[in-house]
């Protein structure tokens, strides 16, 4: 690494430990580049993914559904929770071994923050630093937001899901304010552990971007566990007593409360941007505070770019590695790849069993003008699915959308076991125009949940003339 008069000088200055940075930071320093990665925090080396959301919070799900009935909730979730951790912390070394170790990457451990469109200077554990990167990459993620309600930001028994997932204590009683994915998936979480929960959702019902009998279908699983989803209501204060705290909301004009144990605020996810001293940089950001980027992820300064949920994309740790070859394209590549280029992206929701979406609903479908047949049927009818008989797993439903006159699917989505895996084929056919008949009569292994395509895919249930 080339030092001069303190300043470091790097080819490639990443400015976040997330997924798309450290993809970028290690490709650009297997090809001898020198690159200096920035991160705030030594517990978040490798990003949100492995150390806060994708794999503690899904192995989380493992655990609670490993819980027998003859199994202590609070030992079961302790030990649980320890394996977690431990987890985490081996994927936690491994990132930082993997790129700390490469002869021409250093890991930084500290706030960044520009000095000028160039500089940033870093305090931290490694003491004062200034380094200056020709590219600069801004990576640094999203976090929870507290919403302003009376009470909530105060309250000693209101914790965000990083906060949950590290305590070993299982609340009783969860309440959990936000009915969107993160808030249903710990939901399912906690309620398999054994808490009593409940779910707080302004909108009038969940998962109303879906389909009717999609979201009919979730709900119907996560009622028939056990969840109270409470909709259509505003939480108007939190307040704690000695025992426990009381949520206060209002339901159709009507005042309630409910008292639990812990308050998990869901209500979403913003930018992490404050501390970065953008405006000495020149940066743009958007109102809602993500950095403005255009189709190849550059910001308003052309050498910097912005990665992840950073620059207000979709916040998942897969679209943050695709964008780092946008930026890989950009900085060794041709140039052309864009975000443009992503179509059939899918989405999980990792409940028990997992919802898995992609393309278009069928309502979307009709309003842009396709006609459209539906091809749908539930689990437990699904003959060429014995897997999820094996697996003494049968809720759920499949559902195809499609293009009556291409016979291209348009969109699917799948609430049933292993619907986090099928719905990466869907999508691949999606994206390579593969009709719903090749799919319906492709060959599967058997017993695979793939092969439930054979028997949906010709089941219609509706098609328009």
């Amino acid at each position: 690494m080339n030092i001069d008069s303190d300043v470091i000088q790097a080819d490639v200055l990443v400015i976040g430990f997330g997924k798309g940075g450290k993809a970028v930071a290690a490709q650009m320093g297997a090809l001898g580049r020198t690159v200096v990665l920035v991160e705030r925090s030594q517990h978040m080396y490798g990003g949100t993914c492995p150390n806060v959301g994708c794999v503690p919070t899904k192995a989380l799900v493992h655990h609670a559904n490993k819980r027998r009935p003859e199994d202590s909730l609070q030992d079961w979730y302790e030990r649980s929770v320890g394996e977690v951790q431990a987890l985490t912390s081996l994927f936690r070394a491994g990132n930082y071994d993997g790129l700390n170790g490469m002869d021409t990457v250093r890991v930084v451990t500290g706030q960044a923050r520009f000095e000028d469109p160039h500089t940033v200077s870093v305090q931290g554990q490694d003491g004062p630093l200034t380094i200056r990167g020709e590219t600069i990459l801004i990576n640094t993620g999203s976090e929870p937001i507290v919403p302003d309600v009376p009470g909530l930001q105060n309250s000693s028994r209101v914790v965000t899901s990083t906060q949950l997932i590290e305590t070993s204590t299982l609340p009783p009683r969860l309440g959990i304010i936000g009915g969107g994915y993160l808030g249903l998936e710990f939901a399912s979480i906690y309620r398999h552990f054994g808490s009593e929960v409940t779910v707080f959702e302004a909108a009038e019902d969940i998962l109303r971007r879906e389909d009717d009998d999609v979201s009919a279908a979730v709900k119907a699983i996560l009622t028939e566990e056990g969840i109270t989803l409470v909709t259509g209501t505003q939480v108007l204060e939190v307040d704690d007593g000695p025992a426990a705290t009381t949520i206060v909301y209002e339901q159709d004009g009507t005042k309630h409360s409910t008292d639990v144990d812990a308050v998990l605020v869901a209500a979403g996810r913003r930018p992490v941007v404050d501390d970065l001293n953008l405006e000495a940089a020149g940066v743009r950001v958007s109102p809602r505070g993500a950095v403005e980027v255009d189709e190849h992820l550059r910001s308003s300064r052309p050498h910097i770019f912005a990665l992840g949920d950073v620059n207000g994309g979709p916040q998942f740790t897969y679209i943050s590695l695709d964008d780092s070859r946008i930026v890989l394209d950009q900085l060794i590549g041709d140039g052309t790849r864009t975000t443009q280029d992503r179509v059939a992206v899918p989405h999980t929701l990792f409940i028990t069993p997992p919802l898995a979406t992609v393309g278009l609903t069928e309502t979307e479908a009709r309003a842009q003008g396709h006609r459209v047949t539906v091809a749908s049927q539930p689990v437990a009818e699904i003959i060429a699915m014995p897997r999820a008989y094996v697996v003494e797993e049968t809720r759920g439903m499949m559902k195809f959308v499609i293009d009556a006159v291409t016979d291209e699917i348009l969109g699917a989505a799948l609430l049933s076991t292993d619907a986090q895996e099928l719905i990466n084929t869907v999508a691949l056919a999606m994206r390579h125009g593969i009709t719903a008949t090749e799919l319906r009569n492709s060959v599967y292994t058997h017993p695979s949940s793939t092969e439930a395509f054979n028997d949906v895919l010709g089941t219609v249930i509706r098609t328009d003339r």
